[in-house]
């Protein structure tokens, strides 16, 4: 194939169809970071063993970011403080 150098509009080689970026369900999202949340909230010590608990310090920030930002920020700052407590029972 041979393109015109002074086609102004020449055609893609290649069409790739992307994907559109996965969208969790924002429900869903909460309800997991309520749930770790309250069985934070309800020990006196960690109640995971140190691989669970690394995950969840993993993961619970990150799907704060799918919520809008005061709700995520709230929620973060609510983890991080029931983490501080438990790691200093």
């Amino acid at each position: 194939m041979q393109f015109d150098l002074f086609d102004s509009k020449p055609e893609p080689r290649f069409v790739c169809d992307v994907p559109p970026p996965y969208q969790p369900n924002l429900d869903d999202v909460r309800a997991r970071l309520n749930r770790i949340l309250a069985e934070a909230r309800a020990a006196e010590r960690l109640p995971w063993d140190a691989d669970k608990t690394l995950v969840y310090q993993t993961i619970f920030p990150h799907m704060t970011g799918w919520l809008p930002e005061e709700e995520g920020a709230q929620l973060r700052f609510a983890f991080e403080q029931e983490m501080n407590r438990l790691k200093a029972a």
